[in-house]
């Protein structure tokens, strides 16, 4: 945490939203120095937290390390950043090995000017004092900003559901389907709309010889494993 005075929250930045691409940095790590750029071609998790040696921060990393093998199976580098100097980082992470014997297999970003949280709208516009926010951002392999999460400081992020989400982003970038709501990996997918009037027909009337199941013509649901993988650079990312 720093204070308010060196960091200027009100220089122009750039408006990130899903769909952009996310904004390249070099920054000092935990792990030596890395650019956001070197993970081009895998999926990014990059989360900030509002401080080292705080209780909610320090759950969320244990959980992240537990789970660390399966964001590793979907292709995901885990990628975490605060305002907290790098001894400060490595002060904390050592903390946690001596806790619970974790190594944290993951780098944790010094922002200690916050150019990067500014970049991507991480800092908490809180006169008072500065810290960054708990933020999520989604990159995919194409370093395009796929969703944007925000939580509370006081309130820790569901390990399960982010994995989850990233299973649905990927589900999407393979088969080019969306999933419905409370979707989990293994129910079935929601197809685009039809592109034309007789296979709008088709799918009210016959959707079955689609291998479809409709609810309505425009409500259409199938199973992953009878779909085709299609080119994600077709996708609208």
């Amino acid at each position: 945490m720093i204070n308010s005075a060196e960091i200027d929250i009100d220089r122009p930045r750039e408006c990130l939203t899903i769909g952009r691409i996310a904004p390249d940095f070099t920054a000092i790590t935990t792990e030596g120095v890395i650019t956001l750029s070197q993970f081009r071609g895998q999926w990014v998790l990059f989360f900030s937290h509002p401080g080292d040696f705080t209780p909610v921060c320090t759950s969320e990393f244990i959980a992240f390390a537990e789970l660390y093998p399966e964001f590793e199976r979907r292709n995901v580098q885990l990628l975490g950043i605060s305002i907290d100097s790098n001894p400060s980082h490595l002060g904390w992470l050592y903390s946690i090995l001596e806790m619970t014997g974790i190594v944290m297999p993951f780098p944790l970003i010094a922002d200690r000017d916050a150019e990067i949280a500014t970049l991507y709208g991480m800092v908490n516009p809180d006169r008072i004092y500065e810290q960054s926010v708990r933020d999520v951002f989604i990159i995919d392999p194409n370093q395009r900003i796929r969703a944007i999460l925000a939580y509370p400081a006081t309130n820790g992020r569901n390990m399960y559901e982010l994995i989850r989400l990233i299973d649905a982003l990927q589900v999407t970038n393979t088969y080019g389907v969306s999933t419905p709501a409370n979707w989990l990996p293994g129910d079935p997918v929601i197809i685009p709309v039809a592109n034309t009037l007789e296979e709008t027909i088709q799918r009210a009337t016959n959707p079955e010889s689609l291998g479809l199941d409709c609810l309505a013509w425009y409500y259409c649901f199938a199973d992953v494993s009878q779909l085709t993988p299609v080119n994600p650079t077709d996708l609208q990312q």
